[in-house]
């Protein structure tokens, strides 16, 4: 894919961040009773840290001063037990907070990947792949802190704060306000910082997704790299990519590095007005040593969780741009999915029907336009025609990966809109161009196409597509582990490996575009008996540019410009010499 098109695809879109926050938050409801637990813990936390300044008030004032050591040792003891306390719910209150956490990412992870294993292929042909997988795993990680933060953070610092502020002034209002007179001049800085923070954010994660996607299909088209002598050319692309992924991280750190600056300031500021104001009325009756002192501790005690929470909103402005993209996928409904209605579709005899069809990628480009034709139950149907024709149109209409703009697609009279599409696809057996292989043992990989299926069906229908022979020809025949799309085996080789997957789900109706492209012709005849088993007593549907392939089909349907424009088996269409003849004529030089 060009660069371009790697970096244009994604489009930011502004939420409020208050509903984005509250839908992350709604996935700890689950938790409620540790929650709850949590809470407790937190307001001991809380309560102790609101009590030591008074205990340092209270030594001074009550026992230092009047030299009451016995007492004082009294007041250390019950310190330091309270103390010693709260740092071991400290830790349980991590510990929970942390399993908490992980289960709900967890949860969304799992929740995103279901939902995207419901999207149709328009969602995958516009999106590359490495863009999908940031959302399962880059973006949803950046929630874990968030989530965390929100309770452990934010709720207990803004408790703390609310409480500090009214015992100051409680105990002295000129010395509190005096303290905290620069917050106005805070909140208006970090407003402002916020504003565009998020923006540069979301600027970086989209960066961050165009440096995965352009990597993930770089590596997985290496080999076309190398063959083309390309590394340079994509060397060049990946620097313009990390050099964007750069700059737009930096501007958005060095944004969000005011906001500590501006606490940094605020209480120094603060602090040196509250010395002064202290300074001069400390002796009066108005404040005691030991007021002054915990005065002090409580105006750390203010800022500290001002810094605590401007480092949490650094974080929040980070990660909401992660979270929105997350969400931005949960929220893309499926075009292809199961009517309110639906019912299962019964085991099939194989009629299809295409009744008055027509279909749009785009909505702009006709490729089927107003196509009918019936098939019986058991026959082998062959499409061809030019490349771009509609042929691989019509059977993935067939299985329903697209549904029509116009017209009826029926199997048994059945319109395929209202059965669900787990009992359609159960019933079909579909091998395409893509002989993807997954990770795993041989065996593994045939019996895909039946989970089931014991080893003497992976073996038999390893046998009727000739690949018995070479499968054990390899190390640990059957139990040969293959690697990701199958590396170390011929094109040819995986191609049989993907067809006795298909054969083994014993589909009612077989769909085979392009299934023995990759196969030379030398295989292909010794395989052909087995494909004619194979279809035999199916509706079958072949698509094939080779076409020696297909001329002991049925019926030939000759697609051209999303018409059906010939129709006939081979000899027919041969004696009517139109547009199959003349393919036939083209194609006999490279086949002898």
């Amino acid at each position: 894919m060009p660069i371009n098109a790697i970096k244009d695809d994604e489009k930011t879109v502004d939420i409020k961040k208050s509903v984005t926050v509250m839908r992350m938050l709604s996935y700890m409801l689950v938790y409620k009773k540790k929650l709850i637990i949590v809470f407790i813990i937190m307001a001991y936390i809380v309560g102790v840290s609101l009590v030591n300044p008074l205990i340092m008030e209270a030594a001074i004032d009550d026992y230092i001063r009047p030299g009451n050591f016995r007492g004082l040792i009294n007041l250390l003891i019950l310190a330091v037990a309270i103390n010693v306390v709260m740092v071991v719910f400290v830790r349980i209150r991590m510990y929970m907070m942390a399993d908490i956490c992980n289960n709900i990412l967890v949860t969304i992870r799992q929740e995103l990947y279901t939902h995207i294993q419901t999207l149709d292929f328009h969602f995958f042909d516009s999106r590359p792949t490495g863009k999908v997988l940031a959302r399962i795993i880059g973006d949803i990680n950046s929630l874990k802190d968030v989530l965390s933060h929100f309770v452990t953070l934010l709720i207990p610092e803004f408790i703390t704060i609310t409480a500090v502020v009214v015992i100051m002034f409680v105990k002295n209002p000129p010395l509190a306000a005096a303290a905290l007179c620069t917050i106005p001049f805070m909140a208006a800085g970090i407003f402002l910082i916020q504003y565009f923070s998020h923006k540069r954010w979301q600027i970086f994660r989209k960066k961050s997704s165009n440096l995965n996607a352009f990597v993930h299909e770089n590596l997985s088209g290496i080999r076309i790299i190398q063959s083309f002598t390309a590394e340079e050319e994509i060397r060049a692309d990946f620097d313009e990519l990390i050099t964007e992924h750069r700059q737009a991280f930096v501007r958005a750190v060095r944004l969000n590095d005011f906001f500590f600056s501006i606490v940094d300031v605020c209480w120094a500021v603060g602090l040196i007005s509250m010395y002064f104001v202290g300074i001069s009325i400390i002796g009066t009756d108005k404040i005691t040593l030991g007021t002054f002192v915990a005065f002090g501790a409580y105006v750390a005690m203010f800022w500290m969780p001002i810094m605590h929470l401007s480092n949490f909103y650094n974080q929040l402005i980070t990660n909401i741009a992660g979270a929105e993209r997350v969400f931005e996928i949960l929220d893309t409904p499926a075009e292809i999915n199961d009517a309110a209605n639906v019912t299962e579709l019964p085991l099939i005899e194989g009629t299809v029907t295409f009744t008055d069809v027509s279909f749009s990628y785009d909505d702009e480009t006709i490729v089927l336009d107003d196509v009918s034709f019936s098939i019986n139950p058991g026959e082998t149907i062959a499409l061809v025609g030019p490349t771009g024709a509609g042929k691989t149109t019509v059977v993935n209409l067939i299985s329903r990966f697209y549904d029509v703009q116009q017209g009826i697609v029926a199997i048994d009279g059945v319109d395929v809109k209202t059965v669900s599409i787990e009992s359609l696809r159960r019933q079909m057996g579909i091998m395409t161009q893509d002989n993807f292989l997954f990770t795993g043992t041989i065996r593994d990989n045939i019996r895909y196409g039946k989970l089931d299926a014991t080893d003497e069906e992976v073996e038999a229908a390893a046998k009727a597509v000739c690949a018995h022979d070479f499968i054990l020809s390899l190390d640990k025949g059957y139990d040969f582990m293959l690697t990701e799309r199958g590396g170390g085996l011929s094109i040819g080789q995986k191609q049989l490996l993907a067809f006795a997957r298909t054969m083994i789900s014993k589909p009612r109706i077989l769909i085979l575009d392009e299934a023995t492209s990759s196969i030379d012709t030398q295989t292909e005849l010794a395989i052909q008996k087995g494909i004619e088993s194979l279809l035999k007593g199916r509706t079958s549907f072949v698509i094939a540019h080779r076409l020696s392939t297909i001329q002991r089909a049925d019926r030939i349907f000759v697609i051209d410009d999303g018409h059906i424009v010939e129709e006939g088996n081979h000899d027919e269409l041969m004696a009517a010499k139109g547009i199959y003849y003349n393919l036939q004529k083209a194609q006999i030089p490279t086949e002898d």
